[in-house]
Parts: structure tokens; sequence; C-alpha cells
């Protein structure tokens, strides 16, 4: 833990082979924590065959508060079908920091995605990502090898932002699109997961909007103005 990861592995050792050399890994791995992030730990998950149980829902390690994140790269070596019982993702869970698997007794959301994939496939996850391994119903052992990486570097602009133009980031008419069509920043980041509920769901956008803010640098980007309105204090602005 704590070394560079480059240093951690010769560059033909299999996942990390695969995630650092080949161009499409290195980018994504470089667009999210930057160059030659540090190397924090990794697993070898084994999920037995016909197993009576799955995994508890959880996510690794401690309530971590930063606005700076680690990636989790999970790479899995052979095909996994669904009744081999893949890695299980909660998307949009990163904002609801918990400790650990105090969330284990809970094992089905709404919007869960659970992984089924070919031989070579790698997911990437935010560290805090709920997840947990499913029951494996086959005969034959799953295994996913798992290595997280911390980022070196202000994790500000890291991936190609040349379409992030004034036009595309401008503030724009409040509940007017469709959301379920157009592919603007502010629909995207403003659209409820399954599991948001109609009120909390609105923090859960808020969150979004500041961890853009985080990444882009752009302190005036909002969506539907929910973040803007917080922040107006009249006394801080120039009577014109």
């Amino acid at each position: 833990s704590g070394t560079p990861a480059l240093q951690c592995y010769p560059d033909a050792i299999g996942v990390w082979a695969h995630a650092a050399h080949v161009p499409r890994s290195a980018g994504m791995i470089q667009s999210l924590v930057g160059p030659d992030p540090l190397f924090d730990h990794q697993a070898v998950h084994v999920r037995q065959p016909n197993e009576d149980s799955a995994q508890g829902m959880h996510g690794d390690s401690i309530i971590d508060t930063r606005m700076h994140f680690d990636i989790q790269l999970m790479y899995f070596p052979h095909d996994v079908p669904l009744e081999m019982g893949g890695t299980l993702v909660v998307p949009g869970s990163h904002f609801r920091r918990i400790n650990e698997m105090d969330i284990a007794r809970y094992q089905n959301f709404l919007g869960q995605v659970q992984m089924v994939c070919k031989a070579g496939t790698i997911l990437v996850l935010h560290h805090g990502i709920w997840h947990c391994g499913r029951q494996n119903k086959t005969n034959q052992k799953r295994y996913m090898f798992k290595v997280r990486l911390n980022p070196r570097v202000r994790q500000l602009r890291l991936w190609n932002t040349d379409d992030l133009t004034a036009d595309v980031t401008k503030h724009k008419a409040i509940f007017t699109q469709d959301t379920s069509r157009v592919e603007d920043v502010q629909t995207i980041l403003g659209r409820f997961e399954p599991w948001f509920e109609d009120a909390s769901g609105r923090l859960e956008i808020v969150n979004r909007i500041k961890l853009w803010r985080f990444l882009t640098g752009d302190d005036s980007f909002d969506v539907h103005y929910w973040l803007t309105r917080l922040e107006n204090m009249p006394e801080n602005r120039e009577l014109v």
C-alpha cells in the first residue's frame, strides 16, 4: 500500500498488463485518478460452487467523506453468466457513505446491476459504490481480481474536456427537458436512479453537482438551480 502502482507490477503481469498498458484501460485509469496512481491493495475474490448464500451488501473500508475518490478495478478472468453470481452494484450509491457492512441485511435494491460479462472484462467503480458478490449457483468457482488505486494528483479535468464548452455547461431552464432523451451534462446529472425517493433524491442530485464542480473546476455549474439557490447570499452581491 502507498507505492506507485507502476512500481508494484512487472509490465507483463496479468490484470495490470491489461489495465495499465491497453490504451482504453490506461486512458480510463488516467481520466479518473491521474497518471501513475498509488497502489492501495489487491484481492482475489472467490465465490464457491453451489453456494447457499450471497455476500452481504457493503461499501469497502470505513466511512470516507473526501471529495477526492479512489477507484477499484474488478477484473473477471472468465465468462460470468447470470447463474454464476457476478458482482452486483448499486449505481449512484457512492454518496450514501456507510461503514463497510452496515447495510448487509439488504440484498436487493431498485436499479441494481449484476455483472454478466465475458472473460477479460474490467469493471471500474468509485470506491464508495455499494456492491456484493452474488450467489454462485454453478458447479465451478467464480474468480474476480480487484485492485484499488489512489490518486496522486488533484482530480481536476483529468480527461479530455474539449467538448465542455461554455454553451454546453451554461445554466439551462429548469424542468423543461425530457430527461429520458437529452444527453447534455445537466440532464444526465439530473436523472434519478430507480431507488431515489422524490424528496431525498434531490439531495443526491446536489451531491452530483458538487462532485462535478470539483472535477471540472466550474463553480457556477448547476442543475435545476438547486445549488445556486442555496448559495445566494444577497449581502455578498454588488449592487448594480
